[in-house]
């Protein structure tokens, strides 16, 4: 896996309620928007590991918003500016900042959720990557977050080396603001399985083989009109750091070329 620079200049644009919102890009050629995970960052996910690097060397402009709440986007404590689907706003927002048109859209866990969302509203990518994720992530996605509403409202309290300790830890490495990422959880909705019925473009479905934190990635294929499912080494947390996750994304997007 080729190496990335994790000290790309920082972008700003927008929300639609004015939130100043934070984006990287690395590479040249046909635009793809990636959105990290919940707790992440656009440097750790898509930057650290590698994985904008693999795909930009296939002729591709990486794009990566930090989502709100996190990175070096805007934190606002306020429940005000959690309104629900606010994550699809925001992406909505970048897409018009960025005057795209012509354009792939993918994502990873929170990410790949705000996807299904922004294309459940009418956005139209070329193609579109929903990576760790499942149906049951989608479809009852208000329903997701009690584990991580326990953890920022239990902090401090987890025995080492259990998965709450875990996020706790990996929370504190990226600098995370609990209050924020707290209210982050209020804005989940779900995407009917009519919904998800009406989305007709090509959909990766890409889940670690051990990953069932959101339910049946082969599920969540199947529901769509042009899903395809695929598996990589690991779960939800290790997946991500796998090279097999921007090799299978690079390899996706690259189809559009080939007719796949």
């Amino acid at each position: 896996m080729a190496s990335s620079p994790t000290d790309l200049p920082v972008h700003r644009f927008q929300g639609r309620d004015g939130a100043q919102l934070a984006y990287r890009e690395i590479g040249e050629g046909r635009p793809v928007v990636l959105i990290h995970g919940y707790f992440s960052t656009a440097t750790v996910n898509w930057l650290r590991y590698g994985h904008a690097a693999a795909i930009a060397a296939r002729g591709r402009r990486v794009i990566m918003p930090d989502l709100r709440a996190h990175g070096d986007s805007a934190r606002p404590h306020e429940a005000a500016a959690y309104p629900p689907d606010v994550l699809a706003d925001d992406g909505f927002a970048l897409v018009d900042h960025l005057g795209l048109t012509d354009y792939d859209l993918g994502g990873y866990s929170l990410g790949g959720r705000t996807v299904v969302r922004m294309l459940a509203r009418g956005a139209a990518p070329g193609r579109a990557i929903a990576a760790g994720m499942g149906l049951e992530g989608i479809v009852d996605a208000a329903g997701r977050g009690s584990h991580f509403r326990h953890i920022l409202t239990h902090l401090g309290s987890f025995e080492r080396g259990t998965p709450e300790w875990m996020a706790e830890a990996f929370l504190k490495t990226v600098g995370g603001d609990p209050v924020a990422l707290l209210r982050i959880l209020d804005t989940f909705v779900d995407t009917p399985r009519a919904a998800l019925a009406r989305i007709d473009l090509p959909v990766l479905v890409l889940a670690g083989a051990e990953d069932d934190d959101n339910g049946s990635a082969e599920a969540l294929a199947a529901a769509l009109p042009d899903g395809r499912h695929a598996a990589i080494p690991g779960n939800h947390m290790s997946a991500v750091a796998k090279p097999e996750l921007g090799t299978a994304i690079a390899d996706f997007l690259r189809a559009d070329f080939l007719g796949g």
